[in-house]
């Protein structure tokens, strides 16, 4: 599933702006272990006066504390801003180097930063790269070969020029609300959430019925199935609301009586022309990092599965057995920023998950991608204060709110832990995903500007789009809105802002309802509970009267509505 140059121009009709690549040798070149470095170069995204830049440099030579790459444009590009490294022009000479937190680079390992410049005219790949003085991209004298022809038939971004499928039954259900039909249109996720989900529950549609229903919405263009595997053993361990039908130990259950007949229908001829999208397991590996071992976090079910290891095998499973279709695309659940965003939790979670997508037979070309706040609340953009403001004589880190994270906003965090991802050994074209669908926080609690600077809390508090109490808050969030609507390419590294989440299915239940549905009952969910570690003990911020998870929650999908940004 490498995305090369040439596969991209080939794909130009269907994506804006242009794509370019400057390689290293090519894997399995002869000759390649004298190579002392490789460069990746890629413009990820052009307009007409302005680009955006993907940059991963390989150190093949002794192993570095710190690191400079230097290159010169034989045009008038200049670079304006950049991310995860410290970039200086001087004229056409371009100098990035390492940032206090990325500057180890072991031999075999990468590192990788992005990017925005402006051009005018043509906009060429840098001939020649060095890092520290060396040539790289250089085996006795070669310059930047060109990179393989495209491996198989996939996209770069699945998104790109294509609809997406609109799901009827939560489409009837978004239409019968008053002022529902003014997003009843709009493509969500259709979620299989157990086995049951997959031939359809209580009369209502199986997967086959939802795919047949796609080749209609598809007509003569291009049209993207968004589909939610979300049924591991031991399911979402920190958690009651969304605890599956399987338990920590059956494995096997979750590969034969569910990713296989979901692997089966997806692979019929039948749904070929369709572009369908996997997000694999929401809510499941991150907990390995942050909610086990000796963390205050931490819970008895999340160390149970660390130990057995069920997680990493059933997203491998998953990954191997999905992927296999020339037509799907598997974008690997990559928690939110309010999660990993820390530096404790941001390499070791993508160290994470390069272990789970090479487990059970997957390798990392069966991963096209991640996605990022799935069903979750956090702020896509904060306009009004950054990770590098001060206010009140202390950095915007040490306020409540970030509480020491690098990242404030969905965003930023994205196409970072993007770079993270293909350091720890992920392909370097992989996109990302954002769950837009609860995130907009608008209406008349959002603020016009920046908060008072008497303070770091009060410049934060009073400035921040996210209204949560607390970050670490997750169920029926009172007072959220509908985010930005569904759109392909929004972003430099961002493959589509998508609606996963379907608006109006409720999170969990505000107190213990039975069921057979294998849903417990988590206080997060309870508007009276004053919460745990995980939510800094504040109170959990949710609507009363909320029903099972999954299940349609009028109240909730009126709130989203009223406070949607931008507003409907």
């Amino acid at each position: 599933m490498s995305r090369t140059r040439t596969a991209m121009l080939a794909a130009l009709a269907l994506v804006a702006g242009a794509s370019g690549t400057a390689f290293a040798v090519v894997p399995g070149d002869v000759g390649a272990a004298a190579v002392p470095c490789t460069v990746d170069y890629k413009v990820q995204n052009q307009w007409d006066t302005g680009f955006t830049a993907a940059v991963t440099v390989t150190n093949n030579s002794a192993a570095k504390s710190n690191w400079s790459l230097k290159w010169s444009y034989a045009g008038n590009q200049k670079v304006t801003s950049g991310w995860n490294a410290k970039i200086s022009q001087s004229g056409a000479a371009v100098t990035a180097a390492n940032e206090s937190y990325n500057g180890t680079l072991a031999t075999g390992g990468s590192t990788s930063f992005g990017f925005q410049g402006t051009y005018s005219g043509t906009n060429a790949i840098p001939a020649t790269f060095t890092l520290d003085g060396v040539t790289c991209n250089v085996d006795g004298g070669g310059g930047p070969t060109d990179p393989p022809g495209p491996t198989g038939p996939k996209v770069d971004n699945p998104y790109s020029g294509a609809k997406v499928y609109v799901n009827p039954e939560w489409s009837a259900k978004a239409a019968a609300e008053p002022g529902g039909s003014r997003i009843s249109n709009q493509p969500t996720g259709v979620w299989l959430d157990r086995i049951a989900a997959i031939n359809g529950v209580n009369g209502g549609m199986g997967l086959r019925d939802h795919l047949d229903e796609a080749l209609t919405q598809k007509g003569s263009g291009e049209l993207v199935v968004q589909l939610v595997i979300y049924n591991l053993p031991g399911r979402d361990c920190a958690a009651l609301a969304s605890n599956g039908e399987l338990g920590p130990t059956e494995i096997d259950k979750y590969k034969t009586q569910y990713i296989d007949p979901i692997a089966a229908i997806l692979a019929d001829p039948k749904y070929a022309a369709l572009r369908i999208v996997n997000t694999i397991e929401i809510d499941s590996l991150p907990n390995l990092v942050t909610n086990t071992g000796s963390r205050p976090t931490a819970t008895p079910e999340c160390d149970v599965m660390k130990a057995n290891g069920n997680y990493q095998k059933g997203v491998g499973y998953a990954l191997n057995k999905l992927g296999d279709a020339a037509n799907v695309y598997n974008y690997i659940d990559a928690g939110h920023h309010g999660w990993i965003g820390w530096d404790d939790n941001f390499a070791p979670s993508a160290a994470l998950f390069k272990e789970a997508a090479t487990t059970e037979g997957a390798t990392v070309n069966d991963v096209h991608g991640f996605i990022t706040n799935t069903a979750n609340y956090s702020a896509l953009k904060e306009n009004n204060f950054t990770i590098n403001d001060n206010a009140g004589g202390k950095s915007v880190r040490e306020s409540k709110w970030v509480d020491w994270n690098r990242y404030v906003d969905e965003l930023s965090f994205a196409q970072a832990f993007r770079n993270q991802l293909v350091t720890s050994g992920f392909n370097s074209d992989i996109g990302m995903l954002i769950d837009t669908s609860r995130n907009g926080w608008g209406g008349a609690a959002r603020p016009t500007g920046p908060g008072a600077t008497t303070s770091v809390d009060t410049y934060v508090d009073g400035g921040r789009y996210d209204r949560r109490i607390h970050i670490g808050n997750w169920c029926n969030q009172s007072g959220a809105g509908l985010g930005e609507r569904p759109q392909a390419s929004p972003a430099a590294g961002i493959d589509a802002y998508v609606w996963m989440k379907p608006p109006g299915e409720s999170d969990g239940s505000s107190e213990f309802i039975e069921n057979d549905e294998g849903k417990g009952f988590d206080r997060m969910c309870d508007p009276t509970y004053t919460g745990n570690p995980r939510n800094g003990n504040n109170m959990s911020g949710a609507l009363p009267n909320s029903p099972l998870s999954g299940h349609w929650f009028s109240a909730q999908f009126q709130e989203l509505m009223k406070n949607a940004y931008p507003a409907l």
